[in-house]
């Protein structure tokens, strides 16, 4: 062999080791593809994924199923092939790792994140749709935790709801924090609160916020709940995470609180956040959802207002796109095509 043909396989063997390599290194990206979808309407592991005790509720008929997306974990790495493959499937897609995960996220921090959202989700949507079915909704200010050496510690728990603070009935969280924090660093405050469905009246001695001395605190944090007037149980947990089903909770919720059946034995998907007062909000990966709604065999999808443009430039497997900006406008259009499936609604187009 030629020191020429050496050297050249030496290269060779080289280019193909870089290769290899490469081949192998994680890439700074995470693929998305369909994941399941969940009737709201009926059972998940044997049980009802909605349960409603203390107030009449209507026979269903149909589907209205969540829709999913499966993202790479926080603790896993996507290769090079990995990401080529998911990139040329049109169910799939490959974005920026640090825009689904910030930087030094932990699967564990990812997952507890999700719940939260998810459980915020289930929250909204109860709001919202008791509220569309006619009952009454009270908003409330909750204490979401309490500093364990700080003022309130032993005399405040969580989930107390506040009442009034010296006095003055709380109306929201930041002006809760307003009128403990006017008053004199040291002073003591008479919180009252409901606790366990019972009234009591407690007393804080205040100190001083870190943040400005001249400031008052209690040593708590607090949120923000609603009192419903009977009780809704979720049984899908944690197993699913993230705020995007939260109309297709509240869709499935008024269905069953109201007499008639909103899809008329369709099977219906759709996906996307709710606020209490019922504004349906943009999600991520609609494109991915669109795809398990046509495996499961949605004929319609209520598409996000925010979400519609790029709805509409994907593929939508034969199925109706309709546009939602609220839950009144979700419910309007599947009563509408319940009647005529050939009716007119606001759709992606």
């Amino acid at each position: 062999m030629t020191r020429r043909t050496s050297t050249l396989a030496a290269a060779g063997l080289l280019v193909v080791s870089l290769f290899a390599v490469a081949m192998l290194l994680p890439v700074p990206y995470v693929t998305m593809r369909p994941g399941p979808t969940v009737d709201a309407l009926g059972d998940y592991d044997d049980k009802p994924v909605l349960e409603i005790e203390g107030a009449k509720t209507y026979p269903t008929e149909g589907e209205i199923r969540l829709t999913t997306v499966s993202v790479t974990r926080a603790d896993s790495r996507v290769s090079l092939p990995q990401a080529v493959m998911a990139y040329v499937n049109p169910k799939e897609a490959v974005v920026p790792r640090d825009l689904v995960y910030p930087e030094g996220q932990t699967a564990e921090e990812s997952k507890q994140e999700n719940a939260v959202q998810m459980q915020s989700s289930q929250l909204t949507s109860e709001a919202a749709a008791l509220t569309e079915a006619g009952y009454e909704v009270e908003s409330v200010v909750t204490v979401a935790s309490v500093a364990k050496d700080g003022p309130s510690a032993g005399v405040l728990e969580v989930g107390d709801v506040l009442v009034s603070v010296d006095g003055k009935k709380v109306t929201g969280t930041e002006q809760a924090v307003s009128l403990v924090s006017s008053q004199e660093p040291g002073s003591v405050i008479t919180v009252e609160i409901r606790r366990d469905d019972k009234p009591k009246t407690v007393e804080v001695t205040s100190e001083k916020s870190p943040d400005d001395p001249t400031k008052a605190r209690i040593g708590v944090s607090l949120g923000s709940d609603v009192e419903l007037p009977f009780t809704i149980t979720n049984n899908l947990g944690a197993s699913i995470g993230g705020p995007s089903a939260g109309l297709v909770f509240a869709l499935s919720l008024y269905d069953m609180l109201t007499p008639g059946a909103l899809t008329d034995g369709e099977t219906i998907a759709g996906t996307g956040s709710i606020d209490a007062a019922g504004t349906v909000g943009p999600i991520g990966g609609i494109q991915q959802k669109l795809a398990g709604a046509a495996d499961a065999d949605a004929t319609v999808f209520m598409v996000p207002d925010g979400n519609c443009e790029e709805a509409a430039a994907s593929d939508d497997f034969g199925m109706r796109l309709v546009r939602v900006a609220t839950l009144d406008d979700a419910i309007n259009a599947l009563e509408k095509l319940s009647d005529d499936p050939k009716a007119e609604v606001p759709t992606c187009s």
